[in-house]
């Protein structure tokens, strides 16, 4: 079965690389996965042999097919279920989802990598943890690894622990894409941090922040200098500058 380009289908043979997603799932055999884009099978193949229960989620209808014919076995014995559906209007709620801890593991489209992960991330039922196989260059971003912040980096930060797992380069795919990929984990996810501000104010903040890049913090949000101060921020710091710790704080001082 060939890939779509259409759908931006890449898909992943590497031994290797399913392996390293596997162990940075920590799945278990009492444990459900949401798998987004299982493809032809590889990676769900190896999440049969660690978990409980994985529940496929492929939006394309040959795919989808395919996969419940090479996988029916487990299908018939509920270790499986394949869902036919675009995961941005996936309902975790709909497969009980909301009653039960699960994990999130996804190769996915590069374009729709942000969407998926604010779908996840703020979604009513998070799941404890995810583990996406993404655009190198967007896993970087995420974990911040040039110590540069971003609102990216700063929407998953807030709710969970990031992790650069590794690096899978293009030759990992059939067919591969122009640029590496690379695994991240992102662990703990709660919403502890917004036990006393509210996700609204504080994203409203942090847009507002990096509203223009090349501006120091202070003009774009116009805060009183007393607010850097009681946070420890320079009044010559930029957006990218600033830790999520002192976001949180200057989030909590300005109205």
């Amino acid at each position: 079965m060939r890939a779509k380009k259409s759908l931006a289908q890449h898909f992943l043979h590497s031994p290797s690389a399913l392996s390293a997603i596997r162990d940075a799932s920590d799945v278990h055999p009492g444990d459900v996965a949401l798998e987004i884009g299982p493809g032809r099978g590889a990676l769900t193949e190896v999440l049969l042999d660690f978990t409980g229960k994985v529940i496929a989620v492929e939006k394309d209808r040959e795919l989808v097919l395919y996969l419940r014919e090479r996988f029916s076995e487990a299908i018939i014995a509920g270790a499986l279920d394949v869902e036919e559906k675009d995961i941005l209007d996936f309902d975790t709620e709909s497969l009980s989802l909301s009653n039960i801890p699960y994990k999130v593991i996804a190769n996915i489209p590069y374009y729709i990598t942000g969407a998926i992960i604010k779908k996840f991330l703020s979604a009513r039922y998070q799941p404890e943890r995810m583990v996406f196989l993404l655009q190198k260059e967007v896993a970087e971003r995420i974990v911040a690894r040039d110590g540069k912040e971003s609102i990216l980096s700063l929407s998953v930060k807030a709710y969970g622990e990031p992790r650069y797992v590794a690096t899978v380069p293009r030759g990992a795919f059939a067919p591969p894409p122009h640029v590496d990929s690379a695994i991240i984990s992102i662990n703990n996810i709660s919403r502890e941090r917004f036990a006393t501000i509210s996700e609204e104010k504080f994203f409203s903040l942090v847009k507002k922040g990096f509203s223009s890049k090349r501006k120091m913090l202070k003009n774009n949000i116009g805060a009183d200098s007393t607010f850097f101060a009681v946070c420890g921020i320079s009044e010559k710091a930029r957006a990218e500058d600033v830790t999520l710790e002192k976001w949180f704080c200057l989030a909590s001082h300005v109205s």
